[in-house]
């Protein structure tokens, strides 16, 4: 049987020396590795492996964002995200990208075979999603997230990772004003009147 060729593009050595143990026990091969999201989505399109197995939190551009630009790029092999995030939150923004599963660094890497597999035979692979409240309750945390846009998301997780407002206009390539619009309406939506309390939810959520 082929070799299916491979990918692995995460920011810990550890996880990576792991997820290429397991994958090249299981008739895979990889072809490459990265801890650096831009050099990561380069190698893909370089290589065109069969299989991605890729981080969320790594340099310059996080794995979502290298997930979206694959799929617009017409990539068509399978991606696998794998990270320690909240999978309630990070699942979903996941599969909206264009993956084809979600395995949490927090249960059995072995899940990323099964993952991989159900990708190859036309699967998605996604953890059930917690729902915290029912009809009439106070908003979950999770629902609260989900009222965010996408752009709003983006600047809660790096007001949450500890960036000043300047700081994320720079990474987000948005003015300082933009940037402190997005962070009043996000504010608003999860109704916090402090940056700490932001800071704690995010803590809380693993976001």
């Amino acid at each position: 049987m082929a070799l299916i060729r491979s990918i692995i593009i995460d920011d810990h050595p550890l996880i990576r020396l792991a997820v290429r143990t397991l994958l090249e026990k299981d008739q895979f091969t990889i072809v490459a590795e990265s801890d650096d999201g831009l050099e990561g989505q380069k190698l893909v399109e370089l290589h065109n492996p069969d299989v991605l197995v890729i981080d969320i939190d790594i340099a310059r551009i996080d794995g979502i964002e290298v997930v979206k630009h694959l799929r617009r790029r017409d990539f068509s092999g399978v991606i696998v995200v794998l990270s320690a995030k909240n999978p309630d939150y990070y699942a979903p923004l996941s599969a909206s990208a264009g993956a084809n599963g979600f395995v949490s660094k927090d249960k059995n890497l072995q899940e990323v075979i099964s993952a991989i597999n159900a990708g190859i035979n036309g699967y998605s692979y996604f953890p059930l999603i917690k729902h915290q409240v029912g009809e009439g309750s106070e908003l979950s945390d999770q629902q609260k997230i989900a009222m965010l846009s996408t752009q709003e998301f983006r600047v809660f997780q790096l007001l949450v990772d500890g960036l000043q407002n300047t700081e994320v206009a720079l990474k987000m390539n948005l003015s300082t004003k933009t940037v402190a619009t997005y962070k009043c309406r996000l504010m608003d939506k999860l109704k916090f009147k402090t940056v700490k309390q932001l800071y704690e939810f995010g803590q809380r959520n693993s976001l």
